[in-house]
């Protein structure tokens, strides 16, 4: 929300004449514009004061009206801008310029291919100007957003340096398909990764389905628009830097059993083995690093022609030693007007270069094509004995002959992996205008994505002995290219009362992906590393493993919006786009994605004209349609692999085996949103917000039915048949305590909740076989699933023994099916309960902005409230009984208070915990120099911030904030790579 600071000034036009009292008659015309960025201003209401005389200014701010006979003053009104009314004084022309109130009403929201004025939207949108960004090291361009939406989820449950951002926009829609938003860089889309987080300058959200329609089978999940900084006009040239270096530390470090504590317990009788060292096998695994990033960036140019471009570089170091991330990443945008302005031409560049530890990704077998760092490797330096060695008395790696017991330094120290990863985006674009109103534009984009890794394993490392390999390697590539294009007409036109808009558009996207490994052991030498692939004997032998693909797919969408606004108080939008992917089945290729929105803005009528304080008030209510892709791209196809072998004549075969159903009838899941929601400012914008409610239905939801065999081929098969509720509210509360010279200080307040349903499993074409199903998985030994999905109950419910005490051995007492308490071996699958909900019911935000002369200060507070969390690390790592790895200090407490546990690992209600918690996010303060006298330099600003600085929760885990998407939300994962505390300084100089 972006939040202007004009001061109530006027810039008047110096008067033609001394004489202040002539009378007015005939002609006046002039031109209005905007005082903060010189744009024309369409729609203002122009009238002469005390007569019913009247105009209204055109799409260029241009308005003719006739003065009668009496006329002396004009009045000048535009919803968002501030009321003047203008003495003629005999003047037969009055340019003016208008100040827009402070909640910004005029302010420009980016929408699905355009913008709208913030104050004719009617839709569910969310729009954050970069002045309002989360500040500091932030990891991707969702951060910069975090806590400022309300309704979006923006978490970050992993403090690896190459991980993602999770996203999640009003709840869980989907059981099978995708759950990532769109996102749109410039109208192109992206990820959020595509571009530097410095080179942004607005984040809209398209959060409700009349918003989000006009994409069709991509707008489900919500549709994030980053549009980048570029240069609309003239401006000398201008350099600018932003630079910043960033130290981390564990934001909660898991208190394991020291060496000390063993020796104690061995002498309490407690079956350890003291090796007679002390070590600490985390610290010998991590270090505290050291990041930084620098961004340049150059703007100028005339009116005509102008450029942008930036160069911003990011070394990032992982907590963990080998866990760097290095990424370059240059941009140009630059802009050409020709034929009068008519003809505007736009070149935009994006390339990116990032190099990152591949780490110790293990796939299945042991394997490794090293994608990403594992976490296998923490979990060995958690469960490790504190009283063991790194080395032995030779100086080698010191390893054991125990199950699941690695030297986790040894497993960092003889692997080695690289990733390298390269992007570049060229897109352009052509607008022209041949007559006043109606413009046309050519949008042409490339994206082409590439990857190649590699991972080695020494002849020293344990996967030696432990997978009887002797040196292991693997080597992958992978690319990803797509195009795009797309070609829109646009009308807009304003007379009288009126202002209308059309568009309508065709859109084309190609999109192709191929990815090849390999993997192979038994090296001659681990001087290769992975560059020499040939040389493992397992190739020799037929017995490495090697794999490829390539997919295809196209979107085809045809689309277009109507757009009126009658005298700023009655509002229409209505979309609608015809699309086809071949992602679908063959009878279902096309579909139709509807939307409309209507908003009246009550506080212009004239029963409301006695409220003084109340500056702005609009209703909206809106109706869309939009669809969710499946994720893979063969699922309406019969599908076989290559896998028996059949004698023939005496020669084997390999033979086909069928491995799934085809359904030409699969399409894609439909989700249908009701949204009605409420703008409102109050006292000279020192209160304003939004209130939204909304109901989303997705119908035909894709899940996996059993069909029989025959006529089926297999005897399951993915269809359109289960439905999902989400409802819920929004609300924006923004606020000015203070508003003086030196001093301001805003404050914002969001908050949300939701709550969803499994509708239905079944349709009149596939019933499930039973009203619910099984998801999330605990792992070895335990194997058992987290959660249960059922027809009538909310998604995320973890789904388990419910233990109710413990007996004088040690061991569970278990509430049965009956309520009765039943004795821990005699407990069975009927005697599972629901023990929670992963997801939270109640989200909130706290966003707060104090500037008092030359400093500024910025805190960023967020929570989560009304949910649990299964903690992992205590239910495998708190079990006494388990003596042959470490545990937890907590591990020999006593259990409901009365005496230590003596049972084998088991999933019940003692491990789910309360996860509320509330995280001061982000505090940053800065001081900014006065540059006055000085040749270079225009600005100059120092800041320090701290990121993720404090968790206040009862939760005993790492971090309450963890994975939520997906069908078993609130598992925290045993061996999850640590959050991160992170502190920076940095410097903003513009020349």
């Amino acid at each position: 929300m972006r939040l202007f600071h004009v001061k109530a000034t006027l810039l008047l036009i110096p008067w033609l004449f001394a004489s202040g009292y002539l009378l007015a008659q005939g002609p006046v015309s002039g031109k209005v514009t905007d005082a903060k960025e010189g744009n024309p201003l369409p729609g203002v209401s122009v009238s002469v004061a005390g007569t019913n005389t009247g105009s209204i200014t055109d799409v260029d701010g241009h308005y003719t009206l006739t003065v009668p006979a009496g006329g002396k003053t004009l009045i000048f009104k535009f919803t968002g801008m501030k009321t003047v009314e203008m003495p003629l004084n005999g003047r037969s022309t009055v340019d003016i310029q208008l100040e827009s109130t402070e909640v910004g009403l005029n302010e420009v929201v980016v929408v699905g291919y355009g913008t709208q004025r913030k104050g004719d939207v009617t839709s569910a949108i969310a729009s954050v100007k970069s002045e309002n960004f989360v500040k500091g090291a932030v990891r991707d361009a969702a951060q910069l957003i975090q806590g400022k939406v309300a309704g979006l989820t923006i978490s970050t449950p992993s403090g690896n340096p190459t991980a993602n951002t999770q996203i999640q926009l009003r709840g869980i829609t989907t059981l099978k398909a995708g759950t990532s938003p769109l996102v749109l860089i410039d109208g192109i889309p992206g990820t959020l990764n595509t571009v530097a987080p410095e080179d942004i300058e607005s984040i809209d959200v398209l959060k409700d389905g009349s918003a989000a329609a006009i994409y069709g089978t991509r707008g489900t999940n919500g549709v994030i628009l980053i549009t980048t900084k570029k240069l609309h006009g003239d401006m000398r040239p201008t350099l600018q830097y932003d630079g910043y270096v960033s130290v981390q530390t564990i934001a909660r470090r898991p208190e394991f059993l020291t060496g000390d504590d063993y020796r104690r317990l061995i002498k309490e009788g407690i079956d350890f083995t003291d090796y007679g060292t002390s070590t600490d096998w985390l610290k010998e695994i991590t270090r505290t690093p050291v990041s930084h990033t620098h961004n340049l960036s150059f703007q100028g140019g005339s009116a005509t022609t102008n450029v942008t471009a930036s160069l911003n570089y990011r070394n990032w170091q992982g907590l963990f030693l080998n866990s760097d991330n290095k990424q370059v990443t240059g941009r140009a945008d630059v802009n050409h007007t020709m034929l009068d302005g008519k003809l505007k031409a736009n070149l935009n560049v994006i390339t990116r270069s990032r190099t990152y530890w591949s780490g110790v990704d293990v796939g299945e077998g042991g394997f490794s094509d090293g994608n990403s760092f594992n976490n296998y490797v923490y979990r060995q330096a958690l469960i490790r004995n504190p009283t063991d060695s790194v080395r032995n008395s030779k100086g080698d790696w010191l390893e054991r002959n125990i199950y699941f017991y690695d030297n986790p330094v040894a497993y960092l120290m003889e692997s080695y992996g690289q990733n390298d990863e390269r992007e570049t985006r060229l897109n352009g674009s052509l607008t022209l205008e041949p007559i006043k109103d109606l413009k046309f534009k050519l949008l042409l984009s490339g994206n082409q994505w590439s990857e190649t890794r590699g991972y080695a394993e020494t002849k020293k490392h344990v996967s030696t002995v432990k997978n009887n390999r002797n040196g292991y390697a693997s080597r992958g590539s992978s690319e990803q290219r797509d195009k795009l294009l797309e070609f829109t007409t646009e009308y807009a036109r304003s007379f009288q009362k009126h202002r209308l808009s059309l568009l309508g558009g065709y859109s084309y996207q190609d999109n192709t992906r191929e990815n090849f490994y390999m993997q192979n052991w038994d090296f001659p030498t681990d001087q290769y590393s992975y560059n020499a692939m040939e040389t493992g004997n397992a190739l020799k032998r037929g017995d490495a493993v090697m794999g490829s693909f390539k997919d295809k797919w196209k979107l085809i969408g045809f689309f277009g919006r109507l757009s009126y606004n009658w005298d700023d108080k009655y509002l229409l939008l209505a979309s609608v786009r015809h699309e086809g992917s071949t992602k679908f089945g063959s009878n279902n290729r096309w579909g139709t994605f509807p939307a409309v929105s209507l908003g009246w803005r009550v506080s212009k009528e004239s029963f409301m004209s006695g409220l003084t304080w109340l500056d702005d008030l609009k209703l909206r209510a809106g109706f869309g349609v939009t669809g969710t892709i499946p994720d893979d791209l063969y699922a309406s196809l019969r599908s076989f692999n290559y896998g028996s072998r059949f004698l023939v004549n005496g020669v084997w075969v390999q033979g086909l085996d069928a491995v799934r159903n085809p359904n030409a009838d699969l399409r894609w899941e439909k989700k249908e949103e009701y949204n009605i929601g409420l703008d409102f400012s109050l006292m000279d914008s020192r209160i304003y917000g939004n209130i939204d409610a909304y109901r989303r239905l997705t119908k035909d939801a894709l899940f996996d039915y059993q069909v029989p065999v025959p006529p089926y081929p297999m005897p399951q098969i993915v269809a359109n048949a289960a439905q999902i509720r989400n409802t819920g509210l929004e609300v924006l509360l923004n606020f000015v305590p203070v508003r003086s010279k030196n001093f301001q200080w805003t404050s914002g307040f969001n908050y949300s909740t939701n709550k969803n349903v499994l509708v239905s499993l079944s349709s009149s074409s596939f019933a499930a076989t039973n009203d619910y199903f099984d998801a999330g998985y605990t792992g070895e030994p335990i194997q058992e699933a987290t959660h249960r999905v059922q027809v009538g109950k909310p998604i995320g419910n973890f789904y388990g023994y419910r233990s109710i005490g413990i007996d004088d051995n040690g061991r569970w007492i278990i509430e049965g099916k009956d309520g009765k308490p039943v004795a821990s071996a005699d407990k069975s699958p009927d005697d599972k309960k629901i023990l929670g909900n992963g997801l939270p019911k109640h989200f909130l935000g706290w966003n707060n902005t104090v500037q008092y002369k030359n400093f500024d200060l910025n805190v960023t507070m967020r929570g989560a409230f009304g949910f649990q969390v299964l903690n992992f690390q205590r239910l495998f790592y708190e079990n006494p009984k388990v003596v042959q790895y470490n545990m937890l200090k907590t591990g020999f407490d006593n259990v409901y208070g009365k005496t230590r546990l003596n049972d084998d690992l088991a999933l019940v209600s003692y491990y789910v915990e309360n996860g509320d918690y509330w995280k001061i996010d982000n505090v940053t303060l800065g001081y900014n120099f006065n540059t006055k006298g000085l040749k270079y330099i225009r600005n100059a600003r120092i800041y320090v911030a701290a990121l993720n600085l404090a968790t206040i929760t009862g939760y005993k885990g790492i971090d309450p904030e963890v994975n939520r998407t997906g069908l078993a939300p609130g598992d925290d994962e045993r061996d999850k790579y640590p959050t991160t505390r992170t502190f920076t300084a940095g410097v903003n100089l513009t020349f």
